[in-house]
């Protein structure tokens, strides 16, 4: 955006805000690059021309707490400016940002020079600008608690399943020794296969709860995953009264299967549970585009509410549902994010929901995972 039109000079009376423009000093910063530290001494004002920068607070050692961002058409650094104090956080560029500093004498020496009224203009921002962080950082807070709490509900369940989850891969084992037919043994694999996933579930909530994913990447068809998928949830579909479909070209990623499993499952689970028990239709269809796999995965239900889609991917975000943590979507793209891929979706209440993920395709020629 222009200098001229920034919200910061609508304040001020034509005259000085013409003055202010000479008095900036343009300055483009790289992404990730330090604009000023917590503590320093503040030598002038910022106003946001392109980008976005993000205020943090040190935790601890090389640990920051984001409070705040500032956009374009927003100004930052005037609470140093008006009282001389150090810097109460740090400013970092998010991506490309363009900044204009206006020196700090020579702001104040206009701020004296201007009626109330701009005055008072410029304290109803700090105001509402000191409301805004505040309730992003009571948020911030409350979501740590809550996903504190998660993480100590989810290890102890880990830990005592451990014993039930053995007992039941043992006893399918001696069935499988005790009755060798082929359709025992394809029961008993079964069986062994939903608990490791119990399991593996389990982990991957607790894995978010800690801000991390760790991933077991190797080379996959995604064919191969997907049928799989469809076979560990066929007796689910059957139950559920839902119409599963495929259609996926024999695409190579490098990819974890169980972490992959779990997105899968989210997303249609969330589909089949929208139908509330009426029959319904979920596919999956995958195609190659240049170094890419698109993944789409489609329902016909009713859409997802309104209230809730600029929100789906975020932690505890749910809507009418009698079970849940409203953490299925949000692990979802943690996975999908951790894979270097994107996720996105449309929705309506007339045609359902589409979800649509990329992936790279796998480039090296190494032997692949069956």
């Amino acid at each position: 955006m222009d200098l001229q039109s920034h919200r910061f000079l609508s304040y001020f009376e034509p005259p000085q805000a013409a003055e202010l423009c000479q008095l900036a000093i343009m300055e483009h910063f790289s992404p990730q690059a330090v604009i000023f530290e917590e503590s320093e001494i503040p030598d002038c004002l910022y106003l946001v021309l392109e980008g976005e920068v993000e205020f943090s607070k040190r935790i601890g050692p090389q640990q920051y707490q984001t409070i705040a961002l500032a956009s374009p058409d927003e100004f930052f650094g005037e609470f140093g400016v008006l009282d001389g104090q150090p810097r109460s956080a740090r400013a970092i560029a998010c991506g490309p940002v363009t900044l204009a500093k206006i020196p700090r004498d020579q702001l104040m020496d206009i701020l004296d020079r201007s009626p109330g009224r701009v005055v008072l203009k410029l304290f109803g921002h700090i105001i509402q600008y000191l409301r805004y962080t505040t309730e992003r950082y009571v948020s911030q807070i409350v979501h740590k608690q809550k996903m504190a709490l998660v993480g100590e509900m989810v290890n102890t369940i880990v830990h005592d399943f451990k014993s039930p989850f053995t007992g039941i891969q043992l006893s399918s084992s001696m069935l499988k020794e005790m009755h060798p037919d082929e359709e025992t043994v394809e029961w008993c694999d079964l069986i062994q296969a939903q608990v490791m996933r119990m399991s593996a579930m389990a982990e991957e909530v607790l894995e978010f709860t800690r801000g991390s994913t760790v991933l077991e990447k190797k080379p996959l068809r995604l064919s191969d995953i997907i049928q799989r998928f469809k076979k560990l949830n066929n007796i689910y579909f059957t139950n559920a009264n839902v119409d599963f479909v495929l259609e996926v070209e024999d695409a190579v990623i490098a990819a974890d299967e169980n972490k992959l499993m779990r997105v899968w499952q989210n997303i249609v689970g969330n589909a089949v549970d929208a139908f509330e028990n009426r029959r319904g239709r979920v596919s999956i269809a995958a195609v190659t585009k240049d170094q890419w796999v698109e993944i789409k995965i489609a329902d016909n239900g009713p859409g997802i509410p309104e209230a809730i889609r600029d929100r789906l991917f975020e932690p505890f975000v749910t809507f009418g549902k009698r079970s849940g943590t409203g953490l299925g979507t949000a692990i979802a793209k943690s996975i999908i994010d951790a894979h270097g891929g994107q996720i996105w979706f449309e929705s309506s209440a007339e045609s359902g929901t589409t979800f649509y993920i990329i992936l790279p395709l796998f480039q090296e020629s190494i032997p692949i995972s069956e």
